[in-house]
């Protein structure tokens, strides 16, 4: 094996195991700022040891021996040794005596509680929700500071500072390395969610560049829901929230022309869907409906997103269903932008006049004062309405208030022409 197959080797063996070897270690260290570091100084050593002594057998295991021992130095060498310290020197000592065929089985069961406690803090609503993304995507995602800042067109010296303010944050107030008790579970998973679900977004339909989706972004969060699944089987949101992102997915491919513009739903060839994603959605929203209670937002979304991916022509869509979801969603989740989605559905079943009066009641709420999507719809409706001139007024609106170069193209379009009608929901 060459030095270049070795590091591609590395560079596969990391993204692979980081997650789970920062995980151990920061429930040994009880900090996951100096668990990253320990593992990424194990790395460092692997790159440099690996080329001339071969990949080991299981490089987890090796990583994970080596990260330890790093500890161990790094907490003797501390200048402030204290009681906690020396307690942690012992029993990570203690986990080397005992290492060898212990510590491999232990990094060859799939997933343990250490991950989920890593997504658990990763994700602490102490954090603001950018400094949860990019903590996520670094420590479970095992994505690098400019891979990070080139998904979200951010400069890395920003993303840097955000992952590092994280770290003290967490560090400073303390922060158990654990699964939330039961009376704060429901909310604590609540931000892991929603964190997953923005990834998945911003790759879905960017918000900024000069691109329509990042699909990276979408596989990512995909990944870390269906880890997350591994990890809660008998939590139905977790279910929802994938079979969501699946059947989400299953669009990409015809989400966007060989130009890279933009198709909406309504425009596009089913025939490209993934039937595979579609699959693997439904078993998903299954499971979620088969664990009883009521429907949470995510399942509601995906019992929605399913009623698209049923329809077999955009025409067979059952849109009295889907505004019927929406209604219940508002209940469950109340949102000005759940009830600019609900009007759509309105719209597409019952007409755009009743759908207008749902959309002009929201056009003072200042959570939408500049969300582009609001006037979008408020185009499409009163270019049906036949009321082209106010709707090109809210088409070269919402094109100015979009950060997307492809959005704003087709927008911009809409409002010369104002002649045809747009799907602005569920994109």
């Amino acid at each position: 094996m060459t030095a270049t197959d070795t590091h591609r080797t590395i560079d596969a063996v990391w993204r692979i195991e980081s997650a789970r070897l920062i995980a151990g270690l920061a429930r040994m260290v009880r900090d996951v700022g100096l668990a990253e570091e320990l593992a990424q100084d194990a790395l460092v050593i692997a790159l440099e040891q690996w080329p001339q002594s071969g990949v080991p057998d299981n490089p987890g295991a090796w990583l994970m021996t080596t990260a330890k021992r790093r500890a161990i130095d790094r907490l003797r060498r501390s200048k402030l040794l204290e009681r906690k310290h020396i307690e942690l020197v012992h029993e990570l000592e203690a986990e080397q005596e005992q290492a060898g065929s212990k510590l491999e089985a232990a990094l060859d069961d799939p997933i343990g509680d250490d991950l989920l406690r890593l997504m658990f803090t990763a994700c602490h609503p102490v954090l603001p929700v950018e400094a949860r993304v990019a903590l996520t995507l670094r420590l479970l995602g095992g994505l690098t500071t400019e891979e990070i800042a080139r998904a979200f067109l951010q400069p890395a010296s920003t993303i840097a500072q955000r992952i590092v303010r994280a770290k003290r944050t967490l560090a400073k107030a303390e922060i158990p390395f654990e699964v939330p008790r039961a009376d704060e579970l429901a909310a604590r998973l609540s931000s892991v969610l929603g964190v997953i679900y923005l990834v998945f977004n911003e790759g879905y339909s960017a918000t900024a560049g000069d691109d329509w989706m990042r699909p990276a972004l979408c596989e990512e969060a995909l990944r870390l829901g269906r880890v997350l699944v591994g990890l809660m089987p008998r939590e139905p949101e977790v279910h929802g929230l994938v079979a969501l992102m699946e059947i989400q997915a299953s669009r990409s491919r015809s989400r966007v022309s060989s130009s890279g513009e933009p198709i909406l739903l309504l425009e596009q060839n089913r025939a490209h869907w993934d039937r595979l994603l579609i699959r693997r959605g439904f078993v998903a929203l299954e499971h979620a409906e088969k664990l009883g209670g009521a429907l949470g937002p995510y399942t509601l979304q995906a019992a929605i997103a399913a009623c698209h991916a049923h329809a077999v022509a955009a025409q067979d869509t059952d849109w009295e269903r889907i505004a019927a979801l929406y209604g219940t969603l508002v209940q469950v989740a109340p949102s000005p932008i759940v009830e600019l989605n609900r009007a759509v559905a309105v719209a597409m079943a019952f007409g755009p006049e009743e759908a207008l009066e749902l959309v002009d009641a929201l056009r003072d709420e200042p959570a939408l004062a500049n969300y582009h999507l609001l006037p979008t719809v408020r185009g499409d409706l009163l270019a049906k309405l036949g009321r082209l001139d106010e709707a090109r007024v809210e088409f070269t609106r919402a094109a100015s208030l979009t950060q997307n170069a492809r959005e704003r193209e087709l927008l911009l379009r809409r409002a010369q022409t104002c002649d045809g009608s747009a799907d602005s929901e569920v994109r």
